[in-house]
């Protein structure tokens, strides 16, 4: 019988892990599990299949890492092993969440002899060929498309995976993505011989349906959303017009406090425009949404990670997985078509005990997305028009253009509607 375990008070030392993820768990800081940690390590260490849902910032990456790696190390090979085999596989919708994850293992098994590698797309198939290459892998983090690849030019076998982990299903499922995720489980060993973990947002009838397809009896373990969103996070939606989001968006960013700011727009064309008006107005920030390529997207990430870029511009391609420390102020440009992608958004801060904040700009375009978002998080927001100082005129350019436009555009106080572009 499983032990029951106080998701208040859980220590990772409560758990029989290996010393060598132990000793990683403890240079990392780690000392209490978080709900999600504690609900479902209780039996991911048992072998049982889970299908979990939880937010972003949860600390579910840390429990199904912890659960993989410890297992590899209980469990051995003796055997001779090949090239481009690996024991666990973990399928993530996006390159960012991908990586996160990878780096995420390599900290987890720093002390132990568990190699990872990435496949994801928008990087040069001869750089992942190397590393499949390298020597016998033990975890692939990958996204659909790009395993997909490599599983048809024959470039891996997934025929001895142990461990399979799909992480932010809801999302794969928005994206199109489980038909490809479908032709991936295929290859792997049947659901009796491996173990599948799942993880999602949200438990809708298909991903309830998806995890009784894939895994065996799954127990399923919750942590609730919008304690995650609301706890942490001081949230105001700003009641303006659109002529005067950019004046509002400009003077947020100035003023004392807002030391990382995370800024989302739900179309490319508009974050490429938001970034180069930012830019020529004196703001040093930087972009980040799916026409951008791989490598400059890992250095955007890196820069405002480090702080050198206090001001990030992004689609909900950010929005997702991502680890960012002491992000102070999430700011949404636009609304989220999809109210659960608000929650995902402003879960970038108010993270680790630090309170953050999360403003939101509501237009007559679209404040009819408010009820939506008050219905998920289980309250109501704190609806306000926006002081007559956070509205004064930016100043004018100072630089030249760094981000320009693909598209035409105007000026910072007069865009035109353009040709919708989605990530």
């Amino acid at each position: 019988m499983d032990k029951e375990i106080d998701t208040a008070a859980a220590s990772f030392d409560s758990f029989d892990l290996q010393k060598p993820l132990q000793d990683a768990i403890k240079k990392l800081g780690f000392e209490y599990c978080t709900p999600i940690q504690a609900q479902s390590l209780v039996h991911t260490l048992a072998g049982h299949d889970v299908t979990g849902r939880a937010q972003t910032g949860t600390g579910k990456t840390a429990a199904f890492l912890i659960t993989i790696i410890n297992d590899l190390l209980t469990n051995p090979v003796e055997d001779q092993r090949y090239l481009a085999e690996p024991r666990a596989l973990i399928v993530a919708p996006t390159r960012e969440l991908a990586i996160q994850i990878a780096n995420d293992s390599q900290d987890l098994s720093k002390y132990c002899d568990i190699y990872t590698v990435t496949l994801v797309g928008g990087e040069e198939y001869a750089k992942q060929d190397r590393n499949l290459e390298a020597k016998p892998v033990d975890i692939v983090v990958a996204t659909p498309g790009r395993l997909l690849d490599f599983m048809q030019r024959e470039k891996i076998y997934l025929g001895l995976v142990e461990l399979l982990v799909l992480d932010e299903a809801d999302r794969m499922l928005d994206m199109g993505f489980i038909p490809q995720v479908r032709q991936l489980v295929s290859r792997t060993p049947k659901k009796d011989c491996r173990q599948t973990l799942l993880f999602s947002a949200t438990f809708n009838p298909d991903i309830i349906e998806l995890a009784n397809r894939w895994a065996v009896d799954p127990i399923m373990v919750e942590v609730e959303p919008e304690k995650v969103a609301a706890e942490a996070v001081d949230q105001i939606v700003y009641l303006v017009t659109t002529v005067d989001k950019y004046n509002l968006l400009f003077n947020i960013i100035s003023e004392p406090g807002a030391d990382k700011v995370l800024v989302f727009s739900n179309r490319r064309d508009q974050v490429r425009k938001l970034a180069d008006d930012l830019y020529r107005n004196g703001i040093n920030c930087g972009m980040l949404s799916g026409e951008i390529s791989q490598a400059k997207r890992v250095r955007t990430l890196e820069a405002f990670k480090s702080g050198k870029l206090p001001v990030l511009v992004a689609t909900d391609v950010a929005g997702r997985g991502l680890h960012i420390n002491d992000v102070t102020h999430v700011i949404n440009y636009t609304l989220p078509e999809e109210a659960e992608d608000y929650v995902h958004r402003i879960g970038r801060t108010g993270r680790a005990g630090a309170v953050g904040t999360s403003i939101s700009f509501a237009c007559e375009e679209d404040s009819f997305l408010v009820p939506a978002i008050e219905e998920i998080l289980g309250n109501k927001l704190n609806c306000i028009h926006p002081e007559d100082s956070l509205l004064k005129q930016t100043p004018g350019i100072v630089r030249a253009s760094r981000f320009r436009s693909k598209i035409s555009g105007g000026t910072p106080k007069s865009r035109g509607k353009s040709r919708r572009y989605r990530d």
